[in-house]
């Protein structure tokens, strides 16, 4: 019953959307005032229905009704009640059902609130929407129904896959997705405003909040999946160059300079082209994410292996909806004017170098994703990892950084690097300091280069802050000022990672004792112990640093699920504020030995604070151009309200 409500529901929901592009679209060809008012209410109803589908899904894992299929095959009547619901979307189909239910009700929530476009506008970027909308309808109704039934049913089900049996894994696949959904409607912003050739600051302005939205919770994703793959697969790396990794940095890459685009146009009516393109190619890294994913042409612990005609359907998407826009853009590319024009040395200069920067990152990382499945395809095996991406990488990185530093001390349109100089004399020589010191310790050039650009960004993130008196700075500036000083406390804890990591993989008895760095670690025992659908070999470590009194208390396992059949290590993390100890249990070895992997980790949880202060920074800069908008739309409306009053 509850899986027919949902599949009803989720049919509803697609009509509404076709009635949508459709009201949408003729409304803009002819003056039909019923048509244009409907547009709005449509899109608020398809966004709840889609909505009512996602939550008959996620009741149907909560009872595990197991006549239904994705149930059976993602869930088990044993497993804790988190990931019963986290299974909801820990799956192919659930996922993309997840993915429309976070578009509808962003699509929704625009026709809702939003009235500063030109109403033509609007009913464009409300008709683009629908038209993506349409075809994630049309790929899970045809080829990925999440409500296909059983009969009969099974008796239990096959479970979920244990690695992603993890709170980190319950959260961050939403994050991800709603970011990804925030760059759609992004996309469906420049499509709008292409069509009725509205490239304009107000346009810009209503889809800041927007890029803004989506680059703070693509920032979390990221963070979080990266401890997530950091603490849950024991391999005390933080990050791979997966192709599922790079997935979701491209879209963030992108977002990124659509972010500093934008906010240009918004604000100073400048980089109007740049800002066109960079939605559509945000969007399209996501679609590009998206398909990597779902093609089955990738196997990752967190990719979703299915059939390749689903992969096919996915990649007609992206040729219509990216090819169309592309089109659309070649087409109107002649309207889209220059807008306003700034020196080389500005604010805005400094923005553009970062935005080539970022493109430039965006493509290298595009390519190494991309080579490999394409040297597959022709018969050949090729790995493309860190060797590549790291130095390819810090090409374009790290004069981005360098850059950082000095553009938000630039005026706006045009400035003199003279007036600033003496301010970056201290960032300056902390650097260089920073520099001097890696070069005695005979670390790497990478790991010396990004310690050395930390150092000094630390300081100058914060120079445009001097002078001010501190309750009079924005919201905007202070969220600026966070997000560049969480990038520099990121990039310290990369280069500190990269360079003074410690391994050691001994095998050692109960009792005995192995040193890693500062620390001295003993195995205490090995004691079996179990969980809701699970059993485990539990190590007990008890591990001292340097001459410290107590011992701390480290407790790493080595389970076998049973729903479904699967080994699985949880590592054991002990954190200072001078680092972290990470420990493994591996398997038993000869002589009633055991094997353990320890690292000491210096500065490494400096990587995901960066990541939580860039996203605060994002949530500041969001809140107060909220702020300020709604005071310019109650300013707009008092005076509308003084003239209608005198006209009377």
């Amino acid at each position: 019953m509850i899986a027919n409500f949902g599949l009803a529901a989720l049919w509803l929901a697609a009509a509404l959307a076709t009635l949508q592009l459709v009201a949408g679209g003729l409304s803009l060809r002819r003056e039909t005032p019923a048509l244009a008012g409907l547009v709005r209410p449509v899109a608020i109803a398809q966004g709840l229905l889609a909505a009512v589908a996602f939550a008959a899904l996620i009741v149907l894992f909560w009872q595990t009704d197991l006549s239904v299929k994705l149930v059976a095959t993602n869930s088990h009547s044993a497993k804790p009640l988190l990931y019963k619901i986290a299974g909801a979307w820990g799956n192919h189909e659930g996922s993309m059902l997840l993915w429309v239910t976070i578009m509808g009700l962003a699509g929704g929530f625009v026709a809702l609130v939003e009235r500063r476009l030109p109403e033509p506008t609007m009913l464009a970027t409300l008709a683009a929407q629908a038209f993506v909308s349409i075809g994630f309808y049309a790929f899970l109704l045809m080829a990925s129904n999440p409500f296909e039934r059983l009969d009969p049913p099974v008796a239990e089900g096959q479970g979920l896959n244990p690695l992603l049996q993890d709170p980190g894994l319950a959260f961050h696949p939403p994050t991800l997705y709603i970011g990804y959904v925030g760059l759609s409607i992004a996309f469906s912003f420049a499509v709008g405003a292409l069509i009725t050739r509205e490239v304009s600051p107000a346009f810009a302005r209503a889809m800041r909040p927007w890029v803004l939205g989506a680059w703070i919770f693509l920032t979390l994703g990221i963070t979080a999946g990266s401890y997530w793959a950091y603490y849950e697969l024991g391999w005390g790396g933080w990050w791979f160059w997966d192709p599922v990794e790079n997935a979701s940095l491209m879209p963030w890459l992108a977002a990124t300079a659509l972010l500093h685009s934008v906010s240009v146009l918004a604000s100073r009516n400048a980089l109007r082209a740049w800002t066109v393109m960079l939605g559509v190619v945000a969007f399209s890294m996501s679609m590009v994410g998206t398909f990597l994913v779902r093609s089955g042409i990738l196997t990752s612990v967190h990719a979703f292996a299915v059939d390749p005609t689903r992969g096919s359907f996915i990649l007609a998407l992206l040729a219509i909806y990216i090819g169309g826009a592309l089109l659309l853009f070649a087409l109107r590319a002649a309207t889209v004017t220059e807008g306003q024009r700034f020196a080389v040395t500005s604010r805005e200069g400094a923005l553009v170098f970062n935005n080539v920067m970022l493109s430039a990152t965006l493509g290298i990382v595009l390519i190494g994703t991309l080579y490999p499945l394409l040297a597959e395809a022709m018969g050949s095996k090729v790995s493309v990892g860190p060797p590549y991406f790291n130095p390819m990488g810090a090409v374009f990185v790290l004069p981005m950084l360098a850059v950082m530093a000095v553009g938000p001390l630039l005026r706006w349109r045009r400035d003199a690097m003279a007036r600033i100089g003496k301010r970056l004399i201290v960032p300056g020589v902390l650097a260089l300091t920073a520099f001097g010191v890696m070069v005695a310790l005979g670390t790497g050039l990478l790991p010396a280069l990004g310690l050395t650009l930390a150092a000094g960004l630390l300081v100058a993130t914060l120079l445009p802050l001097a002078g001010r008196r501190l309750r009079t700075v924005t919201l905007p500036l202070w969220g600026m000022v966070l997000a560049h000083f969480g990038v520099a406390v990121s990039l310290f804890g990369m280069a500190a990672d990269s360079a003074f990591t410690q391994e050691r993989l001994v095998a050692a008895r109960v009792g005995e004792i192995a040193s890693v760095g500062p620390w001295q670690v003993r195995l205490q025992s090995i004691m079996p112990v179990a969980g809701p659908n699970w059993t485990a070999l539990e190590g007990t470590l008890a591990a001292s640093y340097g001459d410290d009194g107590t011992p701390a208390i480290l407790r790493t396992q080595s389970r076998s699920f049973w729903a479904p059949v699967q080994q699985t290590n949880e590592s054991a993390l002990h954190t200072r504020w001078n680092g972290q100890l990470y420990a493994v249990l591996g398997e038993e070895a000869e002589g009633g030995r055991w094997q353990l992997r320890l690292w000491w980790k210096p500065f490494v949880t400096l990587i995901w604070l960066g990541g939580l202060l860039i996203g605060l920074g994002g949530l500041l800069a969001l809140l107060g151009r909220v702020a300020s908008d709604l005071r310019r739309l109650v300013a707009i409306d008092k005076i509308a309200y003084r003239r209608e009053r005198q006209g009377r």
